[in-house]
């Protein structure tokens, strides 16, 4: 009886390769067009494509389908990339995954490396970039399942083992029991640059970096004393100079191999198997994604992150030794200008010079880092005395005296920069930053240009003012603002026609803040565009839900800043608010200034006019406070003028009141409608009523208050409302 037996394998690796199934990728990305795009992008003969968009569909499609490649999107409508990562890992699959994502996050990269990602292409990433790594992937599947069918066939054929190990991607070696190489494949010769019969019988030690010499003898020991079993390791073995010196570093699997001992069934020490896997390139990786953790990517200096981490550790130093420290926050004088005026790229190129100059004016030792923006701040360890800091502070001007050769010409730069000192100015890395950058803002204060170290007798409004900017900028995004009403009624309809939103800021410590407060500084920082887009889209959302309780006929006017009309896309905004909350345009009022009609008459007239096309209605504000020229009422094709409480609160009684009359009669004129602002007692009411205004809002009917409480209002009309 003959008894088959699997032919062994003796062809070339190609022949396998050809031999095997055609090449199967799975697309996991929640973007639809990319999804259909990729499978074009990186159609070649012997490729199919599967797709699916969410963590869920990818496990179901798994769990039914062997795959060779896995293109995995990080972020997912139902979780990320690294549970799709999880769910192979746990089911030793064997699919290579290549993460593609869009993520800033070290832990996005990292993670997904860890946890056995081939690769991770960032977004946005070039075509060719990915068809690299794709190659790359299916080449590396393509041997490793080579090697998987070899493996297969070990038991039949010790020529194919042999092959097996000689054509493997990672070294193999062995070692006899006094640590030196008695065999090693020919991968040795790529990784190391070295020739293996000039490496046989020659220490294994002798290739490892001297910093890691140490680590690898514990692994070396005999089992006795190493405690036997598999190890693994992460070890450099560096290239000789003839190769380009350098290193590489391996992730080493060692099995140590036992023989016979002199006692039957005793094991000794015979040497060791080891097969080192080239991981070079994902340790580079890793570095590269740590160093853009901790450093700004446009400077390469130290971000924001790794200031702070320093900053605390020099403050640690200083408390052991009773010594001193500085901070200087550095902001760049009207840096906005460069980028306004020449574009983004030269304002790049200024700000690289910028710290260029500014680390060439420091101390070794001392710290530079970008902030963002064109705010620095440096760290100035082991001063001696306040003067040091002041010496600092003055070479660092100096250095920006030299004016920057600029594609538009040369172009000078000044910087304020304000200093705090340790202990003196405070005790923590937060305090010393704060105080730094409350100094600098006086220096900006006072004419830019210059240095200055903090006073902590500055005066209250000053430190007050300084703090309100810093807890302004983080309002909107800690959700601090809130819409309040205020209801405009009308005489003659006895109803509620409108409503004018006022913008309240709960201030987490000082309460309620008006306006009148917090509107100029925003427009001085330059947020006012953020929060009146807020405003609007609150107003909208607000009015779109009155009108789903049935209140259609009512109005919601929003105050506009000058800021707002300098702004190209305000129109396009509005537009956008209205459809978005499906309100109807001419439900909407925006209300401007006459100082504003003025300033930049011509184009603020010509988005007024492109308003008034969408439906909005405009109002002036506080009309005949100002100018009211006849002629810009011409020009602007306004709505509504709003009388200024100012006139309300000067009626005392019926008499005629020549400055609300002529108003009156402007309204009546241009055919415009009349609205009157603080209304406060009856008297005022009849009197307006008399002179021909007929809508008007105030402390009469009812005080500004949040939509809650004004819808409460409004179930309930006040006594003034039906009188």
């Amino acid at each position: 009886m003959v008894i088959p037996v699997e032919k062994p394998f003796f062809g070339n690796p190609s022949d396998l390769q050809s031999e095997s199934q055609p090449s199967r990728i799975l697309i996991v990305d929640d973007d639809a067009p990319l999804r259909r795009a990729l499978p074009q992008l990186l159609a070649q003969d012997g490729r199919s494509f599967d797709a699916c968009a969410s963590v869920a569909e990818a496990v179901a499609q798994l769990s039914t389908t062997q795959y060779d490649l896995i293109l995995l999107d990080y972020r997912l409508p139902d979780g990320t990339g690294l549970a799709v990562l999880d769910w192979l890992a746990s089911r030793q699959r064997e699919e290579a995954v290549i993460m593609i994502s869009g993520e800033d996050a070290i832990d996005a990269a990292i993670g997904a490396l860890r946890r056995g990602a081939d690769d991770f292409v960032r977004k946005p990433y070039h075509v060719a970039q990915l068809q690299r790594a794709v190659q790359g992937a299916l080449h590396k599947t393509s041997l490793e399942r080579a090697n998987r069918e070899m493996s297969q066939q070990l038991r039949a054929s010790e020529r194919l083992h042999r092959y097996l190990v000689e054509s493997s991607p990672d070294l193999i070696f062995t070692l006899d029991a006094d640590g030196m190489f008695s065999y090693l494949n020919p991968r040795v010769e790529d990784l190391l640059g070295v020739e293996r019969d000039r490496l046989l019988n020659r220490p294994f030690l002798s290739v490892v970096m001297p910093e890691d010499v140490e680590r690898a003898q514990r692994f070396l020991r005999t089992p006795e004393k190493a405690g036997g079993g598999t190890f693994n390791a992460e070890l450099r073995l560096r290239r000789p100079l003839e190769a380009g010196s350098g290193h590489v570093t391996v992730a080493l699997k060692g099995i140590p191999m036992l023989g016979r001992g002199i006692a039957e069934g005793q094991g000794r020490y015979a040497g060791l198997y080891g097969v080192a896997r080239d991981i070079s390139e994902r340790k580079r990786a890793e570095e590269i994604i740590a160093f853009q953790a901790y450093h700004d990517q446009l400077t390469r200096l130290p971000n924001r992150v790794l200031f702070k981490d320093r900053l605390e550790l020099a403050i640690a130093q200083a408390q052991r030794r009773n010594g001193s420290l500085a901070v200087m926050f550095v902001d760049v004088d009207r840096f906005k200008l460069v980028n306004d005026s020449y574009g983004h790229a030269t304002g790049d190129l200024l700000l690289r010079g910028i710290a260029h100059r500014l680390t060439s004016a420091l101390r070794r030792g001392d710290t530079l880092a970008r902030l963002g923006g064109d705010e620095f701040t440096v760290l100035l360890p082991e001063i001696d005395d306040l003067a040091d800091a002041e010496i600092a502070a003055r070479k660092v001007l100096a250095a920006l005296d030299t004016p920057f050769a600029l594609e538009h010409g040369e172009h000078r730069v000044t910087a304020s920069i304000g200093i705090s000192v340790f202990p003196r100015h405070g005790t923590n890395a937060e305090t010393l930053t704060q105080h730094a950058d409350i100094a600098m803002y006086q220096v900006k204060r006072s004419g830019k240009n210059g240095f200055r170290l903090f006073d902590p007798e500055l005066s209250g409004h000053q430190c007050a003012r300084i703090k309100l900017e810093h807890d302004l900028r983080r309002a909107l995004e800690r959700s601090e603002f809130e819409l309040y009403f205020q209801p405009q009624v009308s005489l003659a309809q006895r109803r509620v026609v409108g409503m004018e939103a006022l913008l309240r800021w709960n201030h987490p410590t000082n309460g309620l803040v008006g306006p009148d407060i917090f509107i100029p500084i925003a427009e001085e920082m330059g947020l006012i565009g953020d929060v009146s887009l807020w405003v609007m889209d609150r107003a909208c959302a607000q009015l779109a839900e009155w009108r789903r309780d049935g209140l259609v006929d009512l109005t919601v006017s929003l105050n506009l800043s000058t800021h707002d009309f300098e702004r190209g896309d305000i129109v396009a905004s509005v537009r956008d608010c209205l459809q978005r909350h499906g309100v109807p345009p001419n439900r909407l009022e925006l209300e401007i200034t006459e100082s504003m009609m003025i300033q930049d008459a011509t184009r603020v007239a010509q988005k007024v006019q492109q308003l008034r096309e969408v439906g909005v209605g405009i109002a002036i504000d506080d009309f005949g406070t100002g100018y009211s020229a006849l002629a810009y009422l011409q020009k602007f094709p306004v709505s509504t003028l709003k009388i200024d409480r100012s006139f309300v609160r000067d009626i005392d009684g019926p008499t005629t009141n020549p400055v609300i009359c002529a108003i009156a009669g402007i309204a009546r004129g241009f055919g415009l409608q009349l609205v009157a602002e603080g209304v406060e007692r009856p008297e005022q009411a009849e009197t307006l009523k008399a002179l021909g205004c007929d809508v008007m809002q105030g402390f009469h009917y009812s005080r500004p208050a949040p939509a809650a409480a004004i819808s409460a209002w409004m179930a309930r009309p006040p006594h003034g409302l039906l009188n």
